[in-house]
């Protein structure tokens, strides 16, 4: 009897998991829609438009370079028999977004996807850079979903639509040499939380993919100015490909999933972090729940390497001075 009690638990959470987890599971198609992407002229952003443009999706790219953007979409083109529009607009502006968003007309799929990265102490990286990464990061993903969000819910088309936001690994922990960055990137898991309540009427659905550190133009020069503890850190786990990422993001996009990590570590971190993001798959739900206390457990083993990995580099750093 006891035995059966304890089988039929798990069958229980199941249940009760397919009945309560929201939203409910989705599938968002790109085939003959319309995918409008930000920062698309290179790294992660180009790689989401060929994926999206092989599944025969629309294209349209929103960058600053205009020379940048001609490449881009000379490249797509080659590639694939798709239609391929760009539009050159700062994100910090947000007129010029609303105008190049006007003009593209209603989209279905929206990939948040530009940014900047610049990793240094918090003590002397200067106030100037930090306000950049905010106004670019964070303000820059408010004015375009500002622009676009009339002209989603107005879309012809009915389907499921949805919002993917480009987050980052440093938005599900901060890591030292990342604490005005990762401050930006949090700021979008709650932006997407809290969206996802007020849009779902209309049928859209929220993302938020978490690359590593990903082989993209703009991780050279951050090195330049990277804390030599943050790289030891960040060693520890392995970077990524932007074709890697942009396959994994229109794969995650069109499961509807609010959630996209790209790598192992990527999934315990996202179970280790849920707190109350939305879920729409009951069995990972049932991860979630089982799996919560001993992810728990290795975030404190992972937190007790990195305090040790900082204390042995400070040490070193007094005894040289």
């Amino acid at each position: 009897m006891v035995l059966f009690g304890l089988l039929l638990l798990p069958v229980l959470l199941l249940l009760l998991l397919y009945f309560i987890v929201r939203p409910r599971p989705i599938n968002i198609p790109i085939k003959n829609r319309h995918v409008f992407i930000t920062g698309g002229s290179m790294g992660i952003g180009l790689a989401i438009a060929k994926q999206a443009a092989s599944e025969g999706a629309r294209i349209s790219l929103l960058a600053r370079s205009v020379d940048q953007l001609q490449k881009a979409k000379e490249s797509i083109c080659q590639a694939y028999e798709v239609e391929v529009s760009i539009f050159s607009a700062d994100v910090r502006d947000y007129d010029a977004v609303e105008r190049a968003i006007n003009e593209a007309g209603s989209i279905d799929v929206l990939v948040v996807n530009h940014g900047v990265y610049y990793v240094e102490e918090f003590e002397t990286q200067g106030l100037d850079v930090m306000k950049t990464m905010i106004d670019v990061n964070l303000m820059g993903s408010f004015n375009v979903i500002k622009a676009a969000l009339p002209l989603m819910k107005d879309r012809k088309d009915k389907g499921p639509a949805s919002i993917a936001l480009m987050s980052s690994m440093a938005g599900q922990v901060g890591t030292y040499g990342f604490a005005a960055y990762s401050a930006t990137k949090f700021g979008l898991r709650g932006l997407a939380e809290a969206l996802q309540q007020e849009v779902l009427e209309n049928n859209i659905h929220l993302s938020l993919i978490f690359p590593p550190v990903t082989e993209t133009p703009g991780f050279e020069p951050a090195r330049k100015t990277m804390p030599e503890i943050t790289k030891i850190i960040s060693s520890t786990s392995a970077g990524m490909k932007a074709e890697e990422v942009g396959k994994i993001t229109i794969q995650g996009i069109k499961s509807g999933s609010f959630s996209i990590p790209c790598k192992l570590d990527g999934r315990a971190l996202v179970i280790a972090t849920a707190g109350l993001s939305p879920q729409r798959c009951f069995i990972m739900a049932s991860l979630e729940v089982v799996f919560a206390g001993l992810f728990r457990f290795v975030a404190l083993l992972l937190q007790w390497n990195w305090y040790g990995i900082i204390e042995k580099k400070k040490i070193t750093e007094k005894k040289k001075q």
